[in-house]
C-alpha cells in the first residue's frame, strides 16, 4: 500500500502561481510514476502531467504544457507540481496519483493508477 498526501492549494489570482506537492509514503518501492489528474465540478477527472519513476520522462496534458511543470524528489517520495500562468480553467481539485504498472503506453489513463491521495483545491480567480 501506498499513501499520498497532497499540499500547496489555495486561491490565486489568474495569472499567478502556485505549487502543489504530494508526499508518498508506505510501499514506495513498488511505484512506477505519479501523476497528478484534476477534476472541475461537474466534469469527469482529468490528466494533467506524470512523471515516470525511472528516468525521469514526463509527460504533460495539452492545455497545461508550457504553463505547468512537475519535479521530483527521489530521496523523499515526493513530487511537486509547479503551476504558472494559471487561468479560471485551471481550477479543480487536485489529485496526486500512482502505480506500480505505469509505462509510457498507460501513463494518462485514469485506470492505470492504483493509489490516489485526498486531493487539494486550486481555485484561480479572474
Amino acid at each position: 500500500q501506498v499513501q499520498l498526501v497532497e499540499s500547496g492549494g489555495g486561491l490565486v489570482q489568474a495569472g499567478g502561481s502556485l505549487r502543489l506537492s504530494c508526499a508518498a509514503s508506505g510501499d514506495t518501492d513498488c511505484m512506477s510514476a505519479m501523476g497528478w489528474y484534476r477534476q472541475a465540478p461537474g466534469k469527469e477527472r482529468e490528466f494533467v502531467v506524470a512523471i515516470l519513476w525511472s528516468g525521469g520522462s514526463t509527460y504533460y496534458a495539452d492545455p497545461v504544457k508550457g504553463r505547468f511543470t512537475i519535479s521530483r524528489d527521489n530521496a523523499k517520495n515526493t513530487v511537486f507540481l509547479k503551476m504558472n500562468s494559471l487561468k479560471p480553467e485551471d481550477t479543480a481539485v487536485y489529485y496526486c496519483a500512482a502505480g506500480p504498472a505505469l509505462s509510457a503506453k498507460n501513463v494518462r489513463a485514469v485506470r492505470s493508477y492504483d493509489y490516489w491521495g485526498q486531493g487539494t483545491q486550486v481555485t484561480v480567480s479572474s
